[in-house]
């Protein structure tokens, strides 16, 4: 039974999967190499001036959260095809409209940025206030949120379908 605290599904082509998996190798065989500049850096002397040892620890600490980030979302992954759904859901190509100008549409991918690597798709959280008011919404249906600057703004669902990246 769901107690709706759940992520949704993150969908991955094999390719995608593939392509993050060998990211996640490369930084982890990269992380003896870190250490190593870090030690170097650090027999230089005075740490409190010595940029090159502040630049190897922050290089590390970027690089250990993106393996963290990385194991996790690769564990959690669905590899295959989205399933067919009736309402928009992350791992879908969208097309909105704003209701102030019917003819202006525009479409994205709502999902993680991961996914989207290999797009030149514009790419919006679910977790947008764009997102969070689409998602769940049918063709035809019309959403509001609001902006950053505190204005509501209504869109109109056009279409979407499962991105097949």
């Amino acid at each position: 039974m769901s107690n709706g605290n759940e992520a949704p599904a993150t969908w991955l082509s094999q390719d995608a999967y593939d392509r993050l998996k060998a990211e996640l190798d490369e930084l982890i065989a990269n992380r003896p190499i870190i250490a190593a500049e870090i030690n170097a850096r650090r027999e230089e002397g005075d740490l409190r001036e010595n940029g090159g040892y502040h630049a190897a620890r922050e290089e590390q600490g970027k690089a250990e959260g993106r393996i963290l980030y990385l194991k996790e979302l690769l564990r959690t992954a669905q590899v295959g095809e989205a399933p067919t759904v009736n309402a928009v859901a992350p791992g879908m190509v969208v097309t909105i409209y704003f209701d102030d100008d019917a003819d202006d549409t525009e479409t994205f991918l709502l999902g993680s940025r991961e996914i989207a690597s290999t797009t030149d798709l514009t790419v919006y959280s679910p977790e947008s206030a764009l997102g969070q008011a689409i998602l769940g919404g049918e063709a035809g249906q019309t959403c509001t949120y609001t902006a950053p600057s505190g204005a509501d703004i209504k869109v109109t669902v056009v279409s979407f379908e499962p991105f097949s990246g």
